[in-house]
């Protein structure tokens, strides 16, 4: 037989980034302990797992004052929150709360499931999903068409991180991320030989581990050289690589491009002396090389000197100059 107390409201919630049916222990315990289960949404994921689980759930949405009534004489209800949250239910506990003229059964808010590091990325691919089926520009792009997006998204992440913006670093690092994805969708419809964006984060976890054995396997590292190395030989037998120019896109910035060879000349331990020959080209070259061997990167030095430059010629156009200014 119940007492006279006010009783108790249990709000769970759990997040949509989590299958449902994986609930937290107490909520389980508050589920089946619970003298009635209360869930307004009939569609909610989890209503078949609890039926399943012998929790039987009334499909209403009461309101505060009946939520109220329920637990009178010390009983308790869980209510089952919906994903957005019952926004005008809480509002009208906390109202009768503020009152003062209602015994107010005690109210506990319990997350029955709560996201990971990481769940937004699920968001993330179910927009990207939905988008690439509804929207008439994202549904009809091709990897080709989007390459030249993912160059753009590179070099404005960069300039965000050599401004130091940090909320304009958030949102580039989002833009690349969003070209991962959008290829990755893309892949999952090749014919011949699909992927998804599952697939690509495995690849990357497995090499990740199998290029770390001094944090996932025995080895040992105490340097960033040591770190290196490890990574050097790893790559190579992955590779089979018959030259250490193998896997260097010659694509890349001419600056970026000879820093990289002059990088791989030094990690093999080569001796290779510079091409002959006259023209800024070769001095470049020249100046790229002596820079990756002082640790510095010729591309970023050569932007920040550019940078300079550019306020140099702001600075001699004088206060007119501005965003409005035209370039014939």
């Amino acid at each position: 037989m119940k007492n006279d107390t006010p009783g108790r409201i249990v709000l769970l919630t759990a997040s949509h980034r989590v299958a449902p049916g994986l609930l937290s222990w107490p909520a389980w315990r508050a589920l089946h302990d619970a003298d009635r289960v209360l869930c307004a949404d009939a569609g909610n994921p989890q209503l078949p797992y609890l039926r399943e689980a012998g929790v039987a759930v009334e499909v209403t949405a009461p309101s505060a004052d009946e939520l109220v009534d329920v637990c009178a004489g010390g009983a308790t209800a869980v209510v089952l929150t919906s994903g957005e949250g019952d926004r005008a239910l809480t509002d009208g506990l906390a109202r009768l709360a503020g009152s003062g003229s209602v015994a107010m059964p005690d109210l506990e808010l319990l997350p029955g499931s709560y996201d990971l590091p990481g769940a937004r990325l699920l968001d993330l691919v179910e927009v990207m999903d939905r988008i690439r089926r509804e929207c008439p520009w994202s549904s009809r792009q091709t990897h080709k068409g989007l390459a030249k997006y993912g160059i753009e998204e590179a070099y404005e992440l960069v300039e965000a991180i050599e401004d130091g913006d940090r909320e304009e670093l958030r949102e580039e690092l989002g833009d690349v991320l969003l070209q991962v994805v959008f290829h990755a969708r893309i892949a999952q419809e090749h014919e011949e030989e699909p992927f998804s964006v599952d697939d690509v984060a495995g690849t990357i976890v497995d090499k990740l581990i199998h290029r770390h054995p001094h944090v996932f396997g025995d080895e040992s590292a105490e340097t960033p050289e040591d770190v290196k190395a490890h990574w050097a030989r790893t790559k190579a037998i992955e590779k089979q690589r018959s030259s250490v120019t193998d896997g260097v896109p010659l694509g890349q910035p001419g600056l970026a491009l000879a820093a990289k060879l002059a990088s791989r000349v030094r990690g093999a331990g080569l001796d290779v002396p510079l091409p002959a020959g006259e023209g800024v080209g070769y001095e470049l070259l020249a100046l790229a090389v002596r820079a990756e061997a002082a640790g510095v990167d010729p591309e970023a030095a050569l932007r920040a000197a550019a940078r300079a430059y550019r306020d140099a010629i702001r600075a001699a156009e004088g206060p007119a100059a501005g965003p409005d200014t035209v370039e014939a």
